[in-house]
């Protein structure tokens, strides 16, 4: 929905007072997305859509009349969105479209969250790590960087919440945070196990469908083994989304320093990622 998405950006643009006239705003959007979904530096952004011309058709650039914006006009709108936390007001009207296009979000909410890598090397101009991101042990594992926590609708897979922190923070922390309110179940993983208070505290109609944990000299019963296993039939499709914005759109390493430019990018692909899940119903009702 380009003209929703360009209303929320535009009293923030410049509207070439002084100086020369700013680039068209669509077409800037358009660059910006295409950095999210092909996981570009602003560099690599420049040269991709001097070396792409379905991208070039995509952003609508015709070189024989404009060149490409360089790598400063596609770094200094990003910033423009980083500064006006404009990533979660996208990603807001993304699903009030969604919404209005009949995609609505049910009752039931899955939560997870997933790792982000970042740097660890202190191999830099500072010379130290991201002080905003932290190291915690998976498994046997230790990964540096911070967390993705979200929410998802159980019936379209829709992202409705997000929430970041550093690697170190437990998932159930914010559980709350990721529920809407109207929820009558809540999917997660052992994580979550014990927080119904929580859950029915934001969601009172909701009811626990998180999994059973076993403990040191409690383990799991082939009843409650088989209740997990149906549980997890519903709540791995928190998965599908996660596999969009690692694997599809490769945001598998921050690209910037600090939360707050990284849960923007992530506002966005999460965005892009409900578009994509929905894209079948969207065309549809595009050629109706």
């Amino acid at each position: 929905p380009w003209e929703r998405l360009r209303k929320i950006v535009e009293p923030h643009y410049p509207r070439g007072e002084a100086g020369r006239p700013p680039i068209d705003l669509t077409l800037m959007l358009r660059i910006h997305f295409l950095q999210q979904w092909f996981n570009l530096s602003d560099p690599a952004a420049e040269e991709s859509l001097y070396d792409s011309s379905s991208m070039r058709h995509f952003a609508g650039i015709d070189l024989g009349n404009a060149p490409v914006p360089d790598e400063t006009t596609i770094c200094k709108f990003r910033h423009l969105l980083e500064r006006h936390d404009l990533g979660k007001k996208l990603f807001e009207e993304v699903n009030a479209h969604l919404c209005e296009s009949g995609v609505k979000i049910a009752g039931g909410t899955i939560v997870d969250a997933t790792i982000i890598a970042a740097p660890s090397s202190t191999k830099n101009k500072k010379k130290e790590r991201d002080p905003e991101m932290h190291q915690t042990k998976k498994g046997n594992q230790w990964h540096f960087g911070m967390k993705a926590h979200i929410g998802v609708d159980s019936a379209t897979k829709i992202v409705h919440t997000l929430v970041t922190t550093a690697a170190n923070v437990h998932d159930s922390t914010v559980l709350g945070d990721l529920l809407h309110g109207e929820e009558t179940r809540v999917w997660g993983d052992s994580a979550y196990t014990g927080k119904s208070a929580v859950m029915r505290e934001k969601a009172p109609r909701a009811r626990d469908f998180t999994n059973k944990r076993a403990y040191r000299n409690r383990p799991l019963s082939e009843a409650d083994r088989e209740t997990n296993r149906r549980k997890s039939s519903i709540r791995s499709l928190v998965e599908h989304v996660f596999g969009t914005i690692k694997g599809v759109f490769g945001f598998r390493k921050v690209r910037y320093r600090g939360l707050a430019k990284n849960t923007n990018r992530l506002h966005v692909l999460c965005a892009l990622s409900n578009l994509l899940t929905q894209k079948t119903r969207l065309l549809r009702l595009a050629a109706a």
